[in-house]
């Protein structure tokens, strides 16, 4: 197994053993390491929510903590991408396997849609993971960028987790 899959094992054992704490720290890390999937964490979290039993407003609970995790990751991203510029970022995107083509993408999204792409992007799989570079490139208001982060990531967070939650309570029925 290498690094990313035992570090994807481990984030689910961490979610499954501690919901609402390993969302977080799960988001946040899957948001930082754009590897890591989070279609993989959030539906695992609502079927944890369905198997132990607990109130479906979990789903919404745990949701908003997905999406406060990936926020505080992508401020991370935003403040190194602000930080470096594009040219310093050319540099280090091998390590965290983020192709240059695939920056081109996200900055012509940016450009195009302007601070919306923040919005929107949060919730398309293969811009949510990089949108916060061209928005630290471009040196969006962190006000606005913490804003549309939050709720683009709530919005995407609750959908996998209620997707998890409602695909376990289907899976019981037909059993």
């Amino acid at each position: 197994m290498n690094e990313i899959e035992t570090l994807i094992q481990w984030l689910i054992s961490l979610v499954s053993q501690n919901l609402y704490p390993g969302v977080f720290v799960a988001a946040l890390i899957e948001t930082v390491f754009p590897p890591i999937p989070s279609e993989a964490i959030f539906p695992l979290a609502g079927y944890s929510i369905l198997k132990n039993e607990m109130s479906v407003i979990h789903v919404i609970g745990v949701g908003i903590t997905g999406g406060c995790g990936a926020t505080a990751g992508a401020f991370v991203i935003y403040f190194i991408a602000k930080k470096l510029g594009r040219i310093g970022l050319i540099k280090y995107l091998k390590y965290v396997k983020i192709k240059e083509k695939s920056l081109e993408k996200a900055d012509h999204w940016f450009e195009k849609y302007g601070d919306k792409s923040v919005l929107i992007g949060r919730v398309i799989p293969g811009i949510r993971e990089i949108v916060s570079i061209p928005a630290g490139i471009f040196n969006m208001n962190p006000i606005k960028f913490f804003i549309f982060t939050l709720i683009g990531s709530c919005m995407w967070s609750i959908a996998l987790t209620s997707a998890g939650y409602y695909f376990g309570v289907a899976t019981i029925h037909i059993i």
